[in-house]
């Protein structure tokens, strides 16, 4: 999967924005581009290198990842029970990356789409 495709499928899935906010921390965190929903994160990726996809997961389906692959592993900025890192090119395929981009935005939009109604 190359950056573009993978970008073009985030943005996608509808009312999808991207900002690159943690250069501002230090630069160089600069390169890593961040797809929001509900102005809330669901997927973070370096751009420089698009070696790896962060996505938010339930505790559940990460433990599973983490028993049964070697290219998933906890990101190091990010809550390790709710977050995860998929090393592409590893043993989860590319379709299986899209779906659990798929997953991260939708509990992402349910959580924070209920709370804007109420």
């Amino acid at each position: 999967m190359d950056i573009e495709r993978f970008r073009e499928y985030c943005l996608s899935l509808g009312e999808v924005t991207e900002k690159t906010p943690f250069g501002k921390f230090a630069a160089r965190f600069s390169s890593i581009l961040v797809f929001y929903v509900c102005d809330h994160m669901f997927c973070l990726i370096d751009m420089d290198s698009f070696n790896s996809v962060t996505v938010k997961s339930d505790p559940e389906r990460i433990a599973e990842l983490h028993a049964t692959r070697t290219s998933c592993s906890s990101h190091s900025n990010m809550s390790a029970r709710y977050w995860i890192q998929l090393d592409l090119g590893g043993d989860i395929t590319d379709e299986e990356v899209l779906q659990l981009v798929r997953q991260s935005y939708d509990i992402v939009k349910a959580k924070y789409s209920r709370k804007k109604k109420k």
